[in-house]
């Protein structure tokens, strides 16, 4: 699969799944975990989608290596700014169990 480079030399897949409207819970995570088992290392979710819990569940009981996975969220609009873009960054890393 092909990878684009970032300015800082990490490599993330061209093609990622996206977790928007997965619910509920156990559609979700069987979305998430189907979709790594059919080769995605690319999963790409955000906050907004009240989602991560279960993405992170699908994660989690992928039994992949965290270091093949590529993780994606995106800060809503009402998280801006240094603290509070820090603060939706560690929610986020707690839901997703990363």
């Amino acid at each position: 699969m092909k990878n684009f480079t970032l300015y800082n030399g990490v490599q993330i897949p061209a093609i990622g799944y996206g977790t928007w409207r997965t619910r509920p819970a156990e559609v979700c995570e069987k979305a998430v975990q189907d979709a790594i088992a059919c080769g995605y290392t690319h999963i790409d979710g955000a906050a907004v989608y009240k989602n991560e819990d279960s993405v992170g569940n699908a994660i989690k009981n992928s039994h992949m290596k965290r270091e093949d996975l590529f993780v994606t969220s995106k800060v809503w609009n009402d998280m801006r700014g240094y603290e509070k873009t820090k603060e939706a960054f560690y929610t986020s890393l707690e839901k997703l169990g990363l």
